[in-house]
Order: C-alpha cells, then sequence, then structure tokens
C-alpha cells in the first residue's frame, strides 16, 4: 500500500478519537487541565471572592438587637439662701429655672421576644426617664425592671412587637486570641462597631464593681458603649460591654454573657440578683503566706475574715485557715473559689476541705467541714471575727 493510501486510510480514525476525546474532557470536570478547573471554581465563586475575611454577617445577625439608650434626670438646683430675703427677692425672681435636667447616652442589647434588655446600671441610675431607640428607627420608652449594682447591670423592658433577641453565646468556651466586635453608640453618633480579640479572660480586682469577672479586649470602648454588644464572629452575644480604663488604649472589660443572663433572669424572677456565699473574705495563698503559716506545697485560700453568725462562722471557720477543695474541687485562686460558690443557690450543703496551721514545727491539721451556703448580702457592714 503507498504511503499516500495509507494515511488516508487512518486519517479519520484518528480524527474521530480526537473529536471524542475532546467531547469527554469538555463534558467531565475531573478530567479538564488544572487551569480550567481553577478557571471554573472562580467563576463558581460569589463576587466577593474575599468574603469569608468579612464579618458582615455576624454584624447583620447581632446589629438589630443592639439598641441606642438615651436617660434624662432632673436634678433640683439648690435655692440661694438670699433668694427668699426682700431686699434681693426680684433679683432672684427671674434667675431662670430651679432645676436642670442632667442627659446620659449608653447602649442596651435585647435578649427576648418579651422586651426584656440589659444594659450597664451606670447608664441608668437615678433616671426619671429612659428611652431606647432601635436598629430600625423605632423608638419606645424602658420601664425599669431592675438591677445588679455588684456587677454594674440592670435590666429594663420595652413594649414593641417584633423584637429581635440576639443569639446568647458560650463565653465560657472563648479563648484569649479570639475575634470579637462590640456594638454600641459611642459618644452618641450611632451604632458603630469595632473589632479586636480576646485580650484576657477572668479579670477581677479591678475595683470597677464588687462582683467582677470580665472578659478584656482590645476592641474599642468609649464612652457610649456601655451596655452594648461584644459578640462573636458568628453574631452570638459573648458579653455585655461594661467599662474601660481611661488614658488607655485597648483595655476595655465587659460581663460575660452567662454571668448577664443569670442576673436578668433572677432579677425578672426574684427582683434582685441571688449569689450563695460562705461569709467569709479569702486572699490567694502566696509563697510569703505559705512559709509564715508553717505550710509547704500548698495551693488555696487563706481566710482572712470571718463574718460572725454567716455559714462559714457558724461550721466553725476561722481566720487563717487555708481552703485547698470545695466539693473535691481544687481552688487554685479566690476569684474561681468563691465565684463557684456564688452561683450556688443559698440552702445548698458543700463540703470545705482547710488545712489549719497548728505553729511552727507542727503539721496542719486537715479538715473538712460541711457548711451551708448562704445568700451574699447586698452591703456586708456587719462583724467580722
Amino acid at each position: 500500500m503507498s504511503p499516500s493510501r495509507l494515511l488516508s486510510f487512518i486519517a479519520w480514525p484518528v480524527t474521530i478519537g480526537l473529536a471524542a476525546a475532546l467531547l469527554l474532557l469538555l463534558s467531565v470536570p475531573e478530567l479538564r487541565p488544572h487551569s480550567w478547573q481553577q478557571q471554573a471554581a472562580a467563576e463558581a465563586q460569589p463576587e466577593h471572592s474575599l468574603a469569608n475575611l468579612s464579618y458582615a454577617h455576624a454584624v447583620d445577625k447581632a446589629a438589630s438587637s443592639v439598641v441606642n439608650i438615651y436617660s434624662r434626670k432632673v436634678i433640683e438646683a439648690r435655692r440661694h439662701p438670699l433668694a427668699d430675703h426682700p431686699l434681693y427677692e426680684k433679683l432672684f425672681r427671674n434667675s431662670g429655672q430651679q432645676e436642670r435636667v442632667k442627659s446620659a447616652l449608653g447602649s442596651g442589647v435585647i435578649v427576648s421576644t418579651e422586651g426584656y434588655l440589659l444594659t450597664n446600671n451606670h447608664v441608668i441610675e437615678g433616671a426619671d426617664e429612659v428611652l431606647v431607640l432601635l436598629h430600625d428607627g423605632r423608638r419606645a420608652g424602658a420601664t425599669f425592671i431592675g438591677n445588679d449594682p455588684g456587677s454594674d447591670l440592670a435590666v429594663l423592658k420595652i413594649e414593641l412587637d417584633n423584637l429581635t433577641p440576639i443569639t446568647i453565646g458560650k463565653p465560657n468556651r472563648a479563648r484569649v486570641g479570639d475575634v470579637v466586635l462590640a456594638i454600641g453608640n459611642p459618644f452618641g453618633v450611632g451604632q458603630t462597631v469595632t473589632q479586636g480579640i480576646v485580650s484576657a479572660l477572668s479579670r477581677y480586682g479591678l475595683g470597677i464593681s464588687s462582683y467582677e469577672n470580665y472578659i478584656q479586649t482590645d476592641a474599642a470602648i468609649n464612652p457610649g458603649n456601655s451596655g452594648g454588644a461584644l459578640i462573636d464572629t458568628q453574631g452570638n452575644l459573648l458579653g455585655i460591654n461594661a467599662a474601660i480604663i481611661f488614658d488607655t488604649v485597648g483595655i476595655g472589660f465587659a460581663v460575660p454573657a452567662d454571668d448577664a443572663m443569670k442576673s436578668l433572669n433572677d432579677i425578672i424572677k426574684y427582683g434582685r440578683v441571688v449569689r450563695g456565699w460562705l461569709g467569709l473574705d479569702a486572699e490567694r495563698l502566696t509563697p510569703i503566706a505559705i512559709a509564715a503559716l508553717g505550710l509547704q506545697n500548698v495551693t488555696g485560700l487563706r481566710v482572712t475574715n470571718v463574718f460572725l453568725n454567716n455559714p462559714a462562722h457558724l461550721a466553725g471557720i476561722r481566720p487563717n485557715d487555708v481552703i485547698t477543695h470545695i466539693n473535691d474541687q481544687p481552688i487554685g485562686n479566690e476569684r474561681q473559689g468563691l465565684r463557684e460558690v456564688a452561683e450556688l443557690a443559698p440552702g445548698t450543703k458543700v463540703t470545705v476541705r482547710i488545712l489549719r496551721p497548728r505553729g511552727t514545727g507542727l503539721l496542719p491539721e486537715e479538715l473538712e467541714i460541711d457548711i451551708t451556703v448562704g445568700e451574699r448580702p447586698d452591703s456586708l457592714e456587719m462583724n467580722r471575727t
């Protein structure tokens, strides 16, 4: 067979094979060259290919639950001592009003469809009138339900339909370094979102309030943000923004959402926040205190004060006793131990394991003491042992 006839003989099968291969390649994506797959994947992406770097979805979810709060308090001006004197009566008669109005602004978070919302106590404390402005532009007067000065929280209620309560997150799972967003009304400019991270957890001993267990964040929090929401990147509430340290940048604090919701539920149910209490003050056991008490390799709390006729005193706890366990759980610091007690209902029985120093050269006495938890009073102005 001549070369020309041979070429003609195999041309058609080759052409048909190539056409079939091309058709198969176009119809089966897995067989496309890598560059084709990349192009197809890019075409399938949303218009904004960097959408996963945005927190807009979290803000969209939470923003309608965060409100602006405006409070007004009428303050009576002190009357001048000469205002009623016959010689000066005319002078003071038209001297202006004897009252002035003090205004404050802050933020709040809607937490139920019934209209309950959380804010800071200092935002509405002593207010004669509280106005709430919703994200959708609606306004409503707020009813004061109750407060908890110990954690600087207050509960208000508004009577409106179609409210969007925020989704409560899990602050106990938050980690230092998690991205968070703060939503509020700084300086009254309107709802504003700032972004940062969780800087620290379980901050206490700051002197901000008497019951401290704060989430610290560097998300910008300014006057007017108080009572607003600290949310995670899914739009869930992690905390109620409560305080900043003045003259600093990036140090703000929020009350954890679970603590805030317990306060709210207690206020609605009892009119106050109910906290368990052992009736003692304690401090972390430092190396110096360990040496002074004649102890070795011990972690726990040293009892500094015991309140007379209260649970610890009635159970036999003494100053300088060292609490090492509560209900078999080791206690490493005062926040951990006393906060766990605060979460217990009054009347609950706990077993406290203590070491009682007995003097130089003597081993401490190990004791287990059962204590019935009491209710923490609003004021601790009482006798100590």
